[in-house]
């Protein structure tokens, strides 16, 4: 797969609990990061691949490159959408976008690259994988494709 690029953001809703938050209410730093992920295999499983299907493969995600710039703090009570997106898929990177906005998309908490590679776990190795695994390849064309059907819309 050469190195493709998609546009279509997968939005998933966040409300702020008290166990994401410290004593003056703020979210804690690294709840982003755990948001960042749930969003991830949401995305996933709305593309129809659960990531079970991939660890049953021998295959896991790795992340290994994250950088968080916050905006602005968000509080106990409140909602947010965190937007994500794969921003570029090259022969085993898969470099995601992500934005953490008000519903109304007026203001702007955080924002994420994130870089992941497969890793192949068997006989209790890791090593990045040569190429992505053909499940995920197809679930990452039909990404492309739906993107491209939205973009002649």
């Amino acid at each position: 797969m050469n190195k493709k690029q998609t546009t279509h953001w997968f939005e998933y809703p966040i409300k702020v609990q008290p166990h994401h938050t410290d004593y003056a209410g703020v979210v804690w730093h690294g709840n982003y990061i755990t948001w960042l992920e749930e969003a991830r295999l949401e995305h996933l499983r709305y593309l129809g691949m659960e990531y079970t299907d991939l660890v049953a493969l021998g295959c896991d995600l790795a992340v290994i490159e994250l950088s968080l710039k916050y905006h602005k703090p968000i509080y106990l009570g409140m909602s947010a959408l965190l937007k994500a997106r794969l921003a570029a898929i090259g022969k085993v990177r898969l470099n995601g976008d992500y934005r953490l906005e008000s519903l109304d998309g007026n203001e702007l908490y955080l924002t994420a690259q994130v870089t992941l590679v497969p890793v192949d776990r068997e006989k209790g190795k890791i090593k990045i994988m040569r190429r992505l695994p053909t499940l995920l390849q197809e679930v990452l064309e039909k990404l492309i494709l739906f993107d491209e059907d939205i973009k002649e819309e």
